[in-house]
């Protein structure tokens, strides 16, 4: 089941592709979504764009509002004073298995998926897995009337080539 975030209305199917290739080749996979790094200034910091950490294997370890992790030593950034790549912009788009999305709608809400309005940390939260694969494709979320106007143009944009 591909489950496609209406506030993600720019998706290429590239994208729907890229997510879904994990399940189909890995039968112990239960979800998947996207994520890619950081490009726009001051995204990173943003609150409405959803940030994810993964483990070595490209598994979500944290879904957050904020920049996450905290980098507290200088030693710790690159040379230029910028954040190594640790996280990454989260894109609203799901892949689950029919089976797993059947047992996670039946999975009480948790501290975590209330605290950030996350419904992805109920998954983790519950001891659930989610491939997070990475992508050089972009997509804008429609979080703000500032974001659907930048929308709205790049739709017209596009329309008049």
């Amino acid at each position: 089941v591909v489950n496609v975030q209406g506030d993600e209305p720019l998706i290429e199917p590239a994208m729907i592709e890229e997510a879904l290739a994990p399940l189909l080749n890995d039968p112990s996979l239960d979800m998947s979504t996207l994520r890619r790094r950081f490009e726009r200034d001051g995204e990173a910091h943003d609150p409405n764009v959803v940030k994810v950490v993964v483990d070595r294997r490209g598994f979500a370890l944290y879904f957050s509002r904020s920049v996450v992790p905290f980098v507290r030593d200088t030693a710790s950034r690159d040379g230029d004073g910028d954040r190594r790549p640790f996280c990454y912009k989260h894109i609203g788009l799901y892949v689950y298995r029919r089976r797993f999305l059947l047992t996670l709608a039946e999975l009480p809400a948790t501290p975590l998926e209330q605290a950030e309005a996350l419904e992805q940390l109920r998954v983790l939260e519950h001891g659930y897995r989610i491939l997070a694969v990475e992508t050089a494709y972009d997509s804008i979320g429609v979080d703000t009337p500032e974001d659907l106007e930048r929308v709205r143009q790049l739709m017209a944009a596009a329309a008049r080539s």
